[in-house]
C-alpha cells in the first residue's frame, strides 16, 4: 500500500512538472549598486501566486497560463511593476532604494517560515550593538551571560531554558554554530565569531517544523546570512565605561574592478576589549577576522568562499550566592572565586556554489571545515566537595568539523496548482579530541580527572518535501531521515575500548496556509523534531534515549489590519519525550522526564509616521513535567511570561534613536517553586546621527540603572569555613548603567 502511494505521488509530481509551459526567470538587484536582493517578493500581478528571490537574487515562476506582469517589492525599496513581453527573456529587475515602510511587507507571499515578515522588519528597526543582540531579533527570545562575556549565552524561548543551544539550531550562511557532545553542554552555540555589522538578513522560526533543520531544532532555528556585496567601506570606533573599546572595519577589496567582472570580495575585522562592571576585571578580549569572496561564473552560477578567524579570552566572577551579598561578604559585582574564566577560538572555511537551471530548478552545494578550541574554568559550588582546594573545574576540548550539504528545488505547475519540490541532504562529522572535565585548583593545578576521552560523531540526513499552492491555499508536507553514529573512547579506562551506537530517526512535517486576502493569512503546522544527547551519555546508558523526540503544533495568523500595522499571533503546543541529559559540569547523566509546553505568542509592528515606528512582543508559556504531581512539576528556569518592545525614530536629516524595554516575569528556579528566579525590566536607549560619510551614536544599556539578575540558578554550595552547605539562588548580576559612544566613517 505504501509503495503504491509513493509511486502515485511520484507520477503526479512528474506530470505536474511536465505540464507547465510558462516560465519566467530573472534577478532582482539594487538599482544603484547592482547588489542582488535575496528575499524580494515577486508576485504575478492580480493574483496571490508568487515567490521570493533566493540568496543570489534569482527567482523563477512557472505557470500553466501566461504570465503578463509582475509586481516586485522589497522592504527599503520602491515597489515596481514589470511587464512581461517575452517570457524567454532573462529579467534583471532593478529596485530603487527608499525609506523603510512596513506597508511594503507582504504577509502572504510564499516562504518557509510565517515569521519571515517579522524578520524583515526587525532587522531594520531593532538596534544591534553586540553579538548578543543578534539573537534577540527572534521575538520572545531572551539570553543571559554568566561567565565574563566570552562564554556562549544561555538561551530562553517558548518555555525552554535551552542552556547554551540544546533546543535551538543556529546557522551562519549554512555553517552550523551548535557544537554536539560539547565539553560544557549539548548544542553549545557561541556566536561571538559573527561580526554584527556584516549581517545582511536573518531567517527564524519557532517549533520543530522546518524540513531543512534537524538536530537541536526542537524549539526553533535561527539562520543568519552575511552581506554578499557591501555597498560602502567603513571604519568604526566605539568606547564606553568599564574600559570598553571596540574597533570594527569593513573593506571592499575589488571595488570597480570587481563590479565590472561580476566579482566581489570584502574583509571585515573586529577587536573588542572590556573589563566589565565587576570588582575583578574581566580582561575580556575578542578578535575577529572575516573575509568573503563572490564570483558570478555566469548568470546562473554563483561561487562563494568565506574564511573567518576568531579568538577570545576572559576572566570571570561567576555566579554568586544571595547570602554572600546579604551578609556583606561581597557586593553584587564581587566574586567568591576570582580565578574563573576561559579562552576559545574558532576558524571556519566555507565554499558554496548556487546554480540555477533553465528548467527552473536550483541547486545549492555547500562544503565547510571548522577548527575549534575551548577551555572554561568554573566554580559553582565553591567548597562543597573539597573544603580545602575548592570545587573549581576545567572543561576543555579541541575539535574539527567536516561538513557538506546540498539542497535542490524545482518549481512546477499543473493548471491552477503551483508547487515546489524540495530535496536535499547533509553530512556532518565532528572529531573531538581531549574532551575533558577535571577538578583543578586556581586553573593550573589538576587535582582529579573526572572525564577524559575522544568523541567521533557523524550525522547524515536526507529530506524531501512538496509545497503546493492552489488559489488561497498552500499545502506543504515533507519528511526527514537522520542517521547518527556516535563513538567514544574513554582515556581514563585502563584498556583501550572504542564504544559506539548507531541510531536513525524519522521526522515528518506538514503545514496548511489559507489567505483570506492579500493582507491576512491563517496557518496550521505540525511536525516532529529532536535533539540528540551527548555521546558520552548515550554510551553510558547503552544507547538508551539516544534521540529524544519532540512533537509540536502551531495555529497562527499574520494580519495587516492597516497598511502600516502587522499583527502575528500563534497558539502552540510542544510535547517532549523523557530524555537523558549529560551534565557537563558534573560528568553525570540526569533524567528529566516527559514535558509538555503550551502557550501563546503575540507580535505587533506599527509605523505611525514615515519616521516613527513601534513594536511589541508578548510571549506566554506553561511548561510542566507530565509525570510529576501538581506543585512539583515546574520546569526550572523556564520562562513563563516575557515581553520586549520599543519605539524608533528615523528622520530624513539623519537624526534617529530608539528606546527599548525587555521584561521577564518571576519564574520557578526548581521543581517545587520553593526558590524563585527574579524577574526584571530593563530599558536601553540609543541616539544616532547618520550622514553619507559618517555616523555618530550614543548608546545606554540599562538606562535607569536597574539592579537585576541576569543568570540565576538554584544551587547547593558551601563557602569557605561555612559549617554546612546551603541551597539557594545563585546569580550573575545584570549590566548596570552602561554608557557607550561610537563614530563611524564611510568611504
Amino acid at each position: 500500500m505504501r509503495r503504491s502511494m509513493f509511486i502515485a505521488i511520484l507520477l503526479l509530481a512528474v506530470a505536474a512538472t511536465a505540464a507547465a509551459h510558462s516560465l519566467v526567470r530573472g534577478k532582482v538587484t539594487d538599482a544603484r549598486s547592482g547588489i542582488p536582493l535575496p528575499g524580494a517578493s515577486v508576485m504575478v500581478k492580480g493574483t496571490q501566486y508568487g515567490t521570493t528571490t533566493d540568496e543570489t537574487g534569482n527567482f523563477i515562476l512557472r505557470s500553466d497560463s501566461a504570465i503578463t506582469a509582475l509586481v516586485v517589492s522589497y522592504v527599503g525599496y520602491k515597489k515596481k511593476e514589470v511587464i512581461i513581453r517575452d517570457p524567454s527573456e532573462y529579467l534583471v529587475i532593478e529596485l530603487e532604494p527608499a525609506a523603510m515602510e512596513i506597508g511594503q511587507v507582504n504577509v502572504t507571499r510564499l516562504r518557509t517560515s510565517p515569521l519571515k515578515p517579522l524578520a524583515v522588519i526587525d532587522i531594520d528597526l531593532r538596534p544591534v550593538n553586540t553579538s548578543q543582540d543578534m539573537l534577540r531579533l527572534v521575538p520572545g527570545l531572551f539570553i543571559a551571560q554568566h561567565a565574563g562575556g566570552g562564554k556562549a549565552e544561555q538561551i530562553f524561548l517558548r518555555g525552554f531554558d535551552m542552556d547554551h543551544g540544546t533546543d535551538l539550531a543556529i546557522h551562519v550562511d549554512g555553517l552550523p554554530v551548535n557544537m554536539v557532545s560539547h565539553a560544557h553542554g549539548q548544542g553549545y552555540a557561541d556566536l561571538h565569531f559573527l561580526i554584527p555589522e556584516i549581517i545582511g538578513d536573518i531567517d527564524f522560526d519557532k517549533g520543530p517544523y522546518s524540513l531543512t533543520h534537524g538536530n537541536l531544532a526542537t524549539g526553533g532555528y535561527v539562520d543568519f546570512h552575511t552581506l554578499s556585496h557591501p555597498d560602502k567601506n567603513f571604519i568604526q570606533l566605539g568606547v564606553g565605561q568599564f574600559h570598553t573599546t571596540r574597533l570594527v572595519t569593513l573593506l571592499n577589496l575589488l571595488g570597480n574592478y570587481g563590479a565590472s567582472h561580476k566579482q566581489n570580495a570584502y574583509l571585515a575585522g573586529e577587536f573588542f576589549l572590556s573589563d566589565g562592571p565587576f570588582d575583578n576585571s574581566q580582561h575580556f578580549k575578542r578578535y575577529n577576522l572575516f573575509g568573503k569572496y563572490s564570483n558570478y561564473l555566469d548568470p546562473d552560477n554563483l561561487l562563494t568562499v568565506e574564511l573567518s578567524l576568531f579568538k577570545s579570552d576572559w576572566d570571570a566572577s561567576g555566579q554568586i550566592p544571595e547570602r554572600a551579598v546579604k551578609e556583606g561578604i561581597i557586593d553584587r559585582f564581587g566574586a567568591i572565586d576570582s580565578t574563573e574564566g576561559g579562552e576559545t577560538g574558532r576558524n571556519n572555511l566555507l565554499v558554496r556554489l548556487n546554480s540555477t537551471f533553465h528548467d527552473g530548478s536550483t541547486l545549492e552545494n555547500l562544503a565547510y571545515v571548522t577548527g575549534y578550541d575551548f577551555t572554561l574554568y568554573s566554580n559553582f559550588t565553591f567548597f562543597l566537595k573539597d573544603p580545602v582546594n575548592g570545587d573549581e573545574i576545567r572543561q576543555k576540548e579541541s575539535r574539527t568539523i567536516y561538513g557538506y550539504s546540498a539542497k535542490y528545488q524545482k518549481p512546477h505547475s499543473l493548471g491552477a496548482w503551483k508547487g515546489t519540490l524540495t530535496a536535499g541532504g547533509d553530512f556532518r562529522y565532528d572529531v573531538v579530541r581531549g574532551l575533558e572535565l577535571s577538578h583543578v585548583r586556581k586553573r593550573f593545578t589538576t587535582l582529579d580527572s573526572i572525564n577524559f576521552g575522544d568523541v567521533r560523531e557523524i550525522n547524515t540526513d536526507l529530506y524531501a518535501g512538496e509545497q503546493i499552492n492552489h488559489g488561497k491555499w498552500m499545502f506543504s508536507a515533507g519528511v526527514r531521515l537522520d542517521h547518527f553514529v556516535m563513538e567514544y573512547v574513554n582515556r581514563l579506562s585502563p584498556d583501550y575500548l572504542r564504544q559506539s551506537v548507531r541510531k536513525p530517526v524519522v521526522t515528518p512535517k506538514a503545514a496548511v496556509n489559507y489567505n483570506f486576502s492579500p493582507t491576512w493569512q491563517i496557518y496550521f503546522r505540525g511536525g516532529g523534531g529532536f535533539h540528540t544527547n551527548d555521546a558520552r551519555a548515550v554510551i553510558l546508558e547503552n544507547g538508551y534515549k539516544v534521540i529524544p523526540r519532540a512533537w509540536g503544533t502551531d495555529l497562527g495568523t499574520i494580519w495587516k489590519p492597516a497598511k502600516s500595522f502587522v499583527i502575528q499571533t500563534a497558539l502552540w503546543y510542544l510535547y517532549m519525550q523523557e530524555e537523558l541529559v549529560f551534565s557537563g559540569d558534573e560528568g553525570t547523566v540526569e533524567p528529566s522526564g516527559r514535558t509538555r509546553r503550551m502557550g501563546i505568542d503575540l507580535s505587533l509592528r506599527y509605523q505611525y509616521r514615515d519616521w516613527l515606528f513601534a513594536d511589541m512582543d508578548f510571549n506566554y508559556a506553561n511548561p510542566v513535567y507530565i509525570d510529576e504531581p501538581a506543585g512539583q512539576n515546574h520546569v526550572p528556569l523556564a520562562p513563563l511570561f516575557c515581553s520586549v518592545g520599543g519605539i524608533k525614530v528615523k528622520l530624513k536629516n539623519g537624526l534617529g534613536g530608539s528606546l527599548r524595554y525587555r521584561y521577564m516575569s518571576d519564574r520557578p528556579a526548581n521543581e517545587d517553586n520553593t526558590v524563585t528566579a527574579l524577574g526584571y525590566t530593563v530599558v536601553d536607549a540609543t541616539l544616532h546621527y547618520l550622514k553619507p560619510k559618517y555616523e555618530i551614536a550614543l548608546i545606554v544599556e540599562n538606562l535607569f540603572n536597574t539592579a537585576w539578575n541576569e543568570a540565576q540558578f538554584d544551587t547547593e554550595s558551601r563557602l569557605y569555613n561555612e559549617p554546612a552547605p546551603v541551597s539557594e539562588l545563585h546569580f550573575t548580576p545584570g549590566t548596570p548603567f552602561f554608557f557607550k559612544a561610537r563614530v563611524a566613517w564611510f568611504f
